[in-house]
């Protein structure tokens, strides 16, 4: 009896909060009819896409100039010039006309957004290559492989950027979206990194940068085509083919996602192990400067490249065998270890007009590094 009076007691008390809070949205919300939002009439998301698809001239100038500033950013490793050219480029439009075209069955829209589309890939990936060539440029920066690189976090990424951008054409008043859905997803800079991959002769820079790109590509098809069926526009009748060959692309593309993945997780787990044995449980770089950690898969074994800044001649290279065989010990991996120390030289320049028992300590660290 005692427990069921305390449960109608407590449905009571949750009744009153829902009917405080629907008293109060009630009295502050007003007559916002006017402010409702609602989709964009097919007519003119249709009028929309379709100028949004044409290889005009305007297209092709935007997204050349977006190659040019994309290619140089990757070359000088500067992230604000690449993000601006994120913002030129006008490759979202025919991608969003393909999945548009898909779930309307609108074969025109298809054909022409896919002209639009694979011309202009091929244009940004001959003006990166050839701006490549001409600069002669031969070592590869960290923008250039974060982007021949990807896992299945680029594949998050697209597929929600997908579905903002497809909510952001369907509305007229969200329209200001759609460069931060460019700056997520990214498209010029891959085609860049291939042009760049091809120009370098580098496999893996191509495959790797060409493999992000699809990603990008079929995730923004399949995330807008669904959003555009959700809003009404088209019907997954039509839209099924379509969508069935998106899934099983990306099913296919899942693979060496998944697997790269699953290697930079285990990349990241095994520097910061090391990086904490080396630092609290060996006396070689405990008082060290370690600077940088760097772990590298090789088949069974490990690659440990590791950067110290130490005074000069203060590691042997005796000391560096015994740090490999205490990781080999700890690991349960086969390891190679090499550390490169930057020599550390200190400095200090006492005023003559100072005590020096009340002089606190100025140092002035100079660090020399062979190129």
């Amino acid at each position: 009896m005692a427990s069921y009076k305390f449960k109608r007691q407590r449905r009571l008390a949750y009744l009153r909060i829902l009917r405080f809070f629907k008293t109060w949205w009630e009295s502050n919300s007003g007559e916002w009819k006017w402010v409702a939002e609602k989709p964009m009439s097919l007519e003119g998301l249709n009028r929309q896409l379709w100028r949004s698809s044409v290889p005009s001239r305007s297209f092709y100038v935007l997204l050349g100039l977006s190659g040019i500033i994309s290619t140089l950013g990757l070359l000088a490793n500067s992230a604000a010039t690449i993000i601006g050219a994120m913002i030129i480029a006008p490759l979202m439009g025919p991608i969003l006309g393909i999945a548009y075209g898909m779930v309307m069955g609108n074969r025109r829209l298809l054909k022409r957004s896919n002209l639009t589309l694979w011309t202009g890939v091929g244009l940004t990936i001959f003006i990166s290559f050839l701006i490549s060539h001409l600069v002669g440029l031969r070592t590869v920066q960290g923008e250039i492989l974060a982007r021949s690189q990807p896992t299945l976090l680029d594949l998050g990424v697209a597929l929600a950027a997908g579905t903002a951008g497809a909510f952001a054409k369907s509305r007229r008043h969200v329209a200001d979206a759609l460069p931060g859905v460019a700056i997520a997803v990214a498209l010029a800079p891959p085609l860049s990194v291939i042009g760049i991959g091809i120009s370098l002769r580098s496999s893996e820079i191509f495959t790797g940068s060409f493999l992000l790109f699809l990603t990008n590509l079929i995730g923004i098809i399949l995330s807008g085509g669904i959003v555009f069926v959700c809003q009404q526009y088209g019907s997954l009748k039509r839209a099924k083919e379509g969508f069935l060959l998106s899934l099983f692309t990306l099913t296919i593309l899942g693979i060496p996602l998944g697997f790269s993945l699953n290697n930079l997780v285990l990349q990241d787990n095994i520097r910061r192990s090391i990086t904490v044995l080396i630092n609290k449980e060996t006396l070689t770089f405990s008082k060290t400067d370690v600077r940088k950690v760097q772990v590298e898969p090789q088949g069974e074994a490990l690659i440990v490249n590791i950067e110290v800044a130490a005074a000069e001649n203060s590691i042997s290279e005796n000391q560096v065998r015994l740090v490999r065989d205490f990781l080999e010990e700890r690991l349960q991996k086969p390891i190679s270890l090499n550390v490169q120390i930057i020599p550390l030289t200190q400095f200090t320049a006492p005023s003559d007009a100072i005590d020096p028992s009340l002089e606190p300590d100025l140092e002035e660290d100079f660090i020399n590094q062979d190129p």
